[in-house]
């Protein structure tokens, strides 16, 4: 019985959960307008030209030569870290020699 009921209130969780992600669910633009015109040649055109004269444009942009590092000429990073040996720790509060 007492199955029964954990398994009844993990569905009636999991459906509160589910209701949310349903509104988020995009809907069909020719459902809600059947009667939207399409675009005409000159505006498909159009739009070509617009895509042609953005990518040209991009093409104009110049490439990032080097990272922009402020601190890059106060640090030396051609040298490594010297390597410190672990030393073991002392303990406090024995006696014990």
């Amino acid at each position: 019985m007492k199955l029964i009921a954990a398994m009844m209130v993990g569905a009636a969780a999991f459906a509160l959960a589910a209701g949310p992600a349903v509104a988020q669910m995009p809907t069909p633009s020719f459902a809600l307008n059947p009667d939207k015109p399409t675009k005409t040649p000159e505006q498909r055109e159009q739009d070509e030209i617009r895509e042609k004269a953005y990518r040209e444009s991009l093409k104009k942009i110049p490439d990032a030569k080097t990272a922009n590092d402020p601190w890059g000429s106060v640090r030396n990073v051609d040298t490594p870290k010297p390597a410190t040996a672990a030393k073991p720790k002392a303990k406090t509060g024995s006696n014990a020699n």
